[in-house]
């Protein structure tokens, strides 16, 4: 389980495919700190750290995670945010996120807001997942709340910490972010379906 909460971004030093997989290496400021098996998520996708040399380690991702995620995007030299599971004694910052990726979102604008920005995301809403204002979202693994939610895009504000320490800062518009949808919603609205 994660929460959201940004510990650092991670280069791409190598991608490599095998037959469906894809292996990417990457580096990033605590890789020594990383273990074998021990499960990280990537842009809000959670991988499982296969082999580890100097300051590089490895991952690999199946093709549904490729065809579901905005990973497939990545080239050597991009960044990606980085989170390590929390632990057991850890403090709830953020929100409960599974780092399992909903589906991909579209920025659609990014307002300069002269302290803040505001990043408008369009989905599609035929997945059933919903927002609402002032409940939680993770984008590209982010933690954020909601500002304005409608029934395809919302809106998020970003301070200048968040927009400095995360991918945030590489954005443009049109690009595809990772969404996962806050999982209380996910239960209510499917319950609601029911």
């Amino acid at each position: 389980m994660f929460t959201g909460i940004i510990e650092g971004l991670a280069k791409v030093e190598a991608i490599e495919n095998e037959n469906t997989n894809v292996h990417f290496t990457f580096s990033c400021g605590f890789t020594n700190e990383l273990k074998i098996d021990q499960s990280v998520a990537h842009n809000g996708v959670c991988l499982t750290v296969v082999a580890i040399h100097n300051n590089e380690y490895t991952v690999t991702a199946i093709d549904e995670t490729i065809q579901k995620t905005n990973l497939g995007t990545l080239k050597t030299g991009d960044y990606v945010n980085l989170e390590r599971c929390m632990p057991a004694n850890g403090r709830f910052d953020g929100h409960i996120v599974q780092g399992h990726v909903d589906q991909t979102g579209t920025i659609k604008s990014i307002t300069d807001n002269k302290g803040s920005w505001t990043y408008t995301i369009s989905y599609d809403p035929g997945a059933g997942n919903v927002t609402v204002e002032k409940g939680s979202i993770t984008i590209n693994g982010t933690s954020l709340t909601v500002v304005d939610s409608k029934e395809d895009s919302f809106s998020v504000c970003i301070i200048p910490y968040t927009y400095e320490n995360t991918v945030f800062k590489y954005l443009k518009v049109n690009d595809v972010v990772n969404l996962e949808f806050d999982i209380v919603g996910k239960y209510v609205a499917r319950l609601l379906k029911k």
